[in-house]
C-alpha cells in the first residue's frame, strides 16, 4: 500500500500535466483565430473599398489629377457640369478637425494635468465620473446639441454665422473628444514613475515646475499619440457633422460657413434615394470612404511611430 500511493500521485500529476497542455493549446487556437478574423476583417475592407472605388476612377467621366486638384464638387447633382474635386470635402473635414483640436487637445491636458498632480482625491471622484458621463453621450445628441443651442445662442450673437456651420460641428466635435484626450493623456502622466517628481522637489523646484519642466516632457510621447488618437477620431466622425455642418461642399477657410465632411458626404448620399448601384455617385462613395480610410490610417500609423520614438522607458 505504501508503494501505491505515490505511483497515485504520480498518475494525477500525469493527468493535470496533460489537461493543461491541452488547454493551453486550445487557448493558442482560440487566440490564433480571434487574431486572423481582426487581420481578415481589416484586409477585407481594404479589398472592398479598392474594388468598389476603382468603379469611380475606371469612369470615362473620371480623371485622377482632376479628382486630387479640382476644388468643386458636384456628383449627385441633376444638373449641370459634374465636378469631382475631393478638395472641398477634404478641406471641411481638415476644418472642422482643426477646430475640435483647438479645444479638445489644450482642454483634455490641461484637465488631465489638474487630475493627475493637483486635485484631492474627493475632486477626482467627481471630475473622473462626469467625463465618463460626457464620453457616454451619443454622438447625435452632441449633433442636435450644436444645432439647437451652440449655433443659435453661443455663435450667432457673434457674427453671422449660417445655420449649419463649421464652428459649432468643431466645437462639438472636439466636445466630443475631450474624454479620450483627457483620459490618454492622464494615464501617460500618471505613468511618469513619482522618483522623478520627488527628485525635482528635493532639489527645490515648486509643484508647478515640477510638472511643467519634469512630468510633461516625460509623458510627451503618450501625450502626442492621445493628440493624434483623437485627431484620427475627429476625422471619422459622422453624425455630429452631418447634423451640424450642412451638406454643401465649400473651398474655404471661413468657418461660418456650411462645410460637408468627407464622412458626412458619405451618410448623406446613402440616404439620397437617387443613388443607384453601378452609378457615378454610387461609386463616389468608396472613392471618398478610400481617402478617408488613408488620410485615418496614416495618423495612426504616425501615432505608432511617435509613441515608439519619443517613449521614455525608466528602470
Amino acid at each position: 500500500m505504501a508503494n501505491a500511493e505515490p505511483f497515485e500521485v504520480a498518475q494525477l500529476t500525469r493527468r493535470s500535466t496533460l489537461s493543461s497542455q491541452r488547454w493551453s493549446a486550445f487557448m493558442t487556437i482560440v487566440l490564433v483565430v480571434c487574431s486572423l478574423i481582426s487581420v481578415l476583417t481589416t484586409l477585407g475592407i481594404i479589398v472592398m473599398l479598392v474594388y468598389e472605388a476603382s468603379g469611380f476612377f475606371a469612369n470615362e467621366q473620371i480623371q485622377l489629377s482632376r479628382f486630387f486638384t479640382d476644388t468643386k464638387w458636384s456628383v449627385g447633382q441633376t444638373q449641370g457640369e459634374v465636378h469631382y474635386g475631393i478638395l472641398p470635402l477634404l478641406s471641411g473635414t481638415l476644418r472642422i478637425t482643426a477646430i475640435a483640436m483647438l479645444i479638445a487637445l489644450p482642454l483634455g491636458v490641461i484637465t488631465a494635468v489638474f487630475l493627475s498632480e493637483f486635485a484631492s482625491p474627493r475632486v477626482r471622484s467627481i471630475l473622473k465620473p462626469a467625463l465618463e458621463v460626457l464620453a457616454g453621450v451619443p454622438t447625435v445628441v452632441l449633433g442636435y446639441f450644436a444645432m439647437v443651442f451652440l449655433t443659435p445662442y453661443l455663435l450667432q450673437p457673434l457674427g453671422d454665422f449660417k445655420t449649419f456651420n463649421a464652428a459649432s460641428a468643431g466645437i462639438a466635435v472636439g466636445i466630443l473628444c475631450l474624454p479620450l484626450v483627457t483620459s490618454l493623456a492622464e494615464d501617460a502622466l500618471r505613468a511618469v514613475p513619482r522618483t522623478l517628481r520627488e527628485g525635482s522637489l528635493g532639489l527645490g523646484a515648486t509643484r508647478f515646475e515640477t510638472t511643467v519642466k519634469v512630468v510633461l516632457p516625460a509623458a510627451v510621447s503618450g501625450i502626442v499619440a492621445a493628440f493624434l488618437l483623437a485627431l484620427a477620431r475627429a476625422i471619422g466622425e459622422t453624425m455630429v457633422v452631418a447634423l451640424a455642418a450642412g451638406s454643401t461642399p465649400t473651398w474655404t477657410l471661413d468657418p461660418r460657413l456650411q462645410s460637408q465632411t468627407m464622412a458626412g458626404y458619405i451618410v448623406n448620399t446613402f440616404q439620397s434615394e437617387s443613388v443607384v448601384p453601378g452609378s457615378l455617385s454610387y461609386y463616389s462613395i468608396y472613392s471618398v470612404a478610400a481617402v478617408l480610410f488613408v488620410l485615418t490610417f496614416g495618423i495612426t500609423v504616425l501615432g505608432q511611430y511617435v509613441r515608439r520614438r519619443f517613449r521614455e522607458e525608466y528602470n
